[in-house]
């Protein structure tokens, strides 16, 4: 009894502690945590979670504007100059009428530490409409992350359910080639006895080399969708990772009327909402061109002192206080060609947005039609598979009788495999049109 529970304890602490019998276990991904793991470590999303943040930066840049700003300074001035070294011995108050040559003074220096604070009383509306626009830019971001969160879900589920199909496809073609295989031992046999011709056998050869055909595209589609699995989950070529090919999914149910799905789209769709954001970024740009019309306002007030060293004295300081308004009468035309600019970009987006819908539209219209296909072809290929199950047993039946030939009993056996392929198509295809019929609907967001 305590050797039993040794080992279990030591198998226990070897899946914590060991990284391969861990991920052993670990690796056998559903479709759920297919779409978890792709949502946790996807490079994309990281990357559009970065634009997010630069979006806010923009927006507190934008808002800076609504701040007094404060600048401290350090001058320095030496001049000749009997003005400008007159105005500086005033400034340091060190004028004295006695023993000053007024039109010969002399080389002056002059320092002046200084702390400068300036305020904006009016842009004409530009702060206020720049500060708007950068809102909507991360609202813009954040939309554009639900697209590519949207998007990303769907080639997750597109993929596994590519890799899943694939497989079943394989095991198809194992079955196959086994059958066959089977059947061209014995014809062989049959063949040496004399009992058989030899063209039915080499039919048995060509039946064999074209399974064995099959079963190197599904192995092969197998990888590719494994491969594509694994850049969408963010995994390296070299980690394990298998899906769970146990999995088992109902069809979907029959998409509803178009017009509903258009209205579901049209309140949801993170790629509609960031294009209608995009264009309301775009006339806040033109009322900000606009803006450059009306006058601008500032108030600023400045402290320092000026002295002939570094030396700070309090009878030396001095305050400035003032406010600036100023407007352009003439910038060369730039004003009015910035505004044609800014009418241009808005139209472009209002363009964009249209073609945005459009896109959304048709991509809608074909994953409803591609969803009503595949349904009816899965319940079509479930009648054809019963069919040929059922021929390919009494096509057996009357070969071992004699009755047909090994060419009519591959035949049989080929429109059996066909048709368990179209059923795997068609079954899978209608589980891809639903993630499609998803992602067109903005269904993730």
């Amino acid at each position: 009894m305590r050797h039993r529970h040794f080992w279990l304890i030591s198998s226990a602490l070897m899946l914590v502690f060991n990284p391969v019998f861990a991920d052993t276990e670990q690796s056998h991904y559903t479709l759920e945590q297919a779409i978890d793991t792709a949502l946790t470590s996807n490079p994309e999303l990281s990357i559009m979670q970065a634009r997010i943040e630069q979006a806010n930066a923009q927006l507190g840049e934008a808002l800076a504007s609504f701040y007094p700003q404060i600048k401290a300074s350090l001058s320095y001035q030496h001049s000749d100059n009997p003005a400008q070294a007159f105005a500086m011995i005033i400034a340091q108050r060190r004028l004295s009428f006695t023993g000053t040559d007024f039109n010969h003074p002399g080389g002056v220096d002059n320092y002046r530490p200084q702390v400068t604070a300036s305020y904006s009383l009016f842009r004409g509306g530009q702060d206020y409409y720049r500060s708007q626009a950068a809102k909507l830019g991360v609202e813009t971001s954040e939309f554009e992350k639900y697209a590519t969160r949207n998007q990303l879900i769907n080639n997750v589920t597109t993929a596994f359910y590519g890799e899943l199909a694939a497989m079943q496809a394989h095991d198809i073609s194992l079955r196959s080639i086994e059958a066959v295989q089977s059947e061209l031992n014995q014809s062989k046999i049959r063949f040496d006895a004399g009992t058989m011709l030899k063209s039915d056998v080499l039919s048995l050869e060509v039946q064999l080399a074209e399974a064995r055909d099959a079963e190197i595209q599904a192995a092969n589609a197998i990888e590719l969708a494994q491969s594509m699995l694994k850049t969408l989950l963010g995994l390296s070529a070299n980690e394990a990772f298998t899906i769970n090919s146990t999995q088992v999914t109902a069809l979907p149910d029959a998409p509803a009327a178009f017009d509903e799905l258009l209205n579901q789209a049209l309140s949801r769709h993170p790629e509609l909402m960031a294009a209608e954001k995009r264009v309301a970024i775009a006339e806040q740009q033109v009322k900000v061109s606009q803006g450059a019309h009306l006058p601008r306002a500032d108030a600023f007030v400045s402290y320092g002192s000026d002295s002939k060293d570094l030396a700070y004295s309090t009878s030396r300081d001095n305050v400035t206080a003032g406010v600036m308004v100023e407007v352009d009468i003439f910038s060369g035309f730039a004003t009015q060609e910035n505004i044609k600019k800014a009418e241009h970009e808005l139209t472009a987006a209002q363009e964009a947005a249209r073609q945005t819908r459009l896109r959304i539209e048709n991509q809608l219209k074909s994953a409803q039609i591609h969803l009503q296909d595949a349904l009816s072809r899965a319940e079509v290929s479930v009648a054809a598979v019963k069919a040929a199950e059922e021929a390919l047993r009494l096509v057996n039946e009357q070969r071992q009788a004699g009755v047909v030939t090994v060419t009519r009993y591959i035949e049989a056996e080929v429109a059996r495999d066909r048709a368990y392929s179209r059923q795997i198509n068609a079954r899978f295809d209608a589980l891809r049109a639903e993630a499609e019929l998803n992602l067109a609907t903005g269904f993730w967001q």
